[in-house]
């Protein structure tokens, strides 16, 4: 789960409300364990729902290397600000679990962080790389029609698995923060007042929203594994999977751009990505107003205390 909602912070945001300045200061965020973790310019904000109901709030600095030379280079920045998101989902989750449940986490050693990138990596290649590529070899009946098919498969069994786990009534809650966060963003970006009431009113669907760029890197690697197809037509099945696992940072970089791109061009963009949006009707459920207090008080501890003050 943690791969997935890491992604939710992925599109690099940036606010365009025209009632204050302020509107503009760049947020994104990510729903975690009963709360919501939110990305202002300089400060990460997390706000949790303690089991009395209270709101825990805390803050860390934000900063990225794709601020400098050579990580803020097109198609190259898109890899690195995968790997801060996922480090900083990681830590985020962590945090909430510890005080949502009011359980004392052990420091994560370099040996634990290590073991939890591998078993994720060999989760993700073996259901979303190994399965279809093993699928549309035994269903499609030319090279062509394999890559497409590919895919295909792969965007189903990516679906799939959100609706699947969205099953999962703890999943169900973290879906619900999602919503909410998604609905603070939007009151944010839109110059509403920001109150739980007005943040109920907007729309729990985001235009940036990572998973909405998970939909756009299936269709990316289907250009992109389809050279590697043909090249490597006839090795055996470990090396084809192998050859896509390398790819993924090209995959992610191209991908990256085109949501960048999309998000930074009106209208015009919006229809572009508006099929992918969809998506997230599953990985989103409408909040309850306490669960839009706390994205505000996520929202509001990133931007410095300048909502609530």
């Amino acid at each position: 789960m943690s791969v997935l909602a890491a992604f939710n912070l992925f599109a690099e945001d940036t606010g365009n409300a025209e009632n204050s300045e302020d509107r503009k200061i760049p947020v994104g965020g990510q729903a975690v364990i009963e709360g919501v973790l939110m990305k202002g310019k300089n400060l990460w904000g997390l706000a949790v729902r303690r089991p009395g109901g209270e709101i825990f709030t805390e803050n860390w600095p934000h900063s990225s290397r794709t601020q400098r030379m050579p990580y803020k280079l097109p198609f190259l920045r898109g890899v690195v600000i995968m790997c801060e998101m996922l480090a900083t989902g990681f830590k985020a989750l962590s945090r909430s679990a510890e005080v949502a449940l009011e359980e004392t986490q052990e420091e994560l050693t370099f040996k634990d962080i290590l073991l939890s990138v591998v078993i994720a990596v060999l989760a993700v290649g073996g259901l979303f790389i190994a399965l279809p590529l093993w699928l549309a070899g035994k269903i499609a009946i030319t090279p062509l029609y394999v890559n497409i098919t590919e895919g295909v498969l792969r965007a189903l069994i990516f679906i799939g698995y959100v609706a699947v786990i969205g099953l999962w009534g703890d999943i169900r809650q973290v879906f619900r923060y999602h919503g909410a966060e998604h609905k603070t963003i939007n009151a944010f970006e839109h110059g509403l007042a920001m109150t739980p009431e007005n943040i109920m009113t907007c729309s729990r669907i985001h235009p940036r929203c990572g998973t909405s760029f998970l939909l756009i890197a299936v269709i990316v690697s289907i250009i992109v594994f389809s050279p590697v197809k043909t090249l490597i037509a006839g090795e055996s099945f470990a090396l084809q999977v192998l050859a896509r696992v390398i790819l993924i940072p090209v995959v992610i970089g191209i991908s990256y751009e085109i949501i960048r791109l999309a998000s930074n061009s009106g209208k015009i963009g919006l229809c572009v990505i508006a099929p992918f949006l969809s998506l997230q009707y599953l990985t989103t459920r409408e909040p309850d107003q306490s669960q839009a207090e706390i994205a505000l008080h996520s929202l509001n501890t990133a931007l410095e205390g300048r909502l609530l003050s």
